[in-house]
């Protein structure tokens, strides 16, 4: 059985550093929603038919291959929940991991506009995601996006089994981390390497 924790919530609100720091923690294995745009946007340039293609397909296939192999997984995501079909594909992955007897956590993350804005900018965030380098344009995305998207659930809403809030506006990576697995109990798994030996 496999474990999945998605980490999710709006751009530049910390989901790559948090999902990082449960990676080290807990010693699972980790996707961020980047690592199969970025790759796609690479082939075949960012917005087009083939890249939407590519980028649903490495996702689906990671998720299988972490079943299939009992691999607990981190995955990184951007939801608008209003978009019916942003929830099903959660909702899906959730049924994959916990029909395989493996447990679906969902960590939502939030922040306030200005604290997105500042963490939009970081060095390391410029490192991991070449496409967000032009950051005029990913500031106005963000910018866009907040007023026009419900990228968090309502105050008192859930929508999962296990699904924590947490305001992280003022929080270290470290902190958030601590925070999650101590509200879910998790337990590390033993060192590994990638390739399982």
């Amino acid at each position: 059985m496999a474990n999945l924790i998605v980490v999710c919530g709006p751009q530049a609100v910390g989901k790559m550093t948090v999902a990082e720091r449960l990676r080290d923690k807990l010693h699972y294995s980790m996707m961020m929603n980047h690592d199969s745009i970025e790759l796609s946007d690479r082939i075949f340039g960012f917005g087009t038919p083939a890249q939407k293609a590519l980028n649903g397909a490495i996702r689906e296939n990671v998720f299988t291959l972490a079943v299939q192999h009992n691999v607990d997984l981190i995955f990184t995501f951007v939801c608008v929940f209003d978009m019916p079909e942003d929830v099903a594909y959660l909702k899906n992955l959730e049924a994959q991991f916990t029909n395989s007897d493996g447990t679906f956590y969902f960590v939502e993350l939030s922040a306030t506009l200005e604290r997105r804005l500042e963490r939009n900018e970081t060095p390391h965030r410029m490192e991991m995601k070449p496409t967000k380098r032009n950051t005029e344009r990913s500031r106005k995305d963000i910018l866009k996006t907040a007023g026009r998207y419900k990228l968090n659930t309502d105050e008192g809403e859930t929508l999962f089994t296990h699904h924590l809030k947490i305001e992280n506006t003022d929080l270290s990576p470290d902190e958030v981390a601590d925070r999650v697995i101590a509200a879910f109990g998790l337990v590390p798994n033993e060192k590994k390497s990638r390739s399982g030996v």
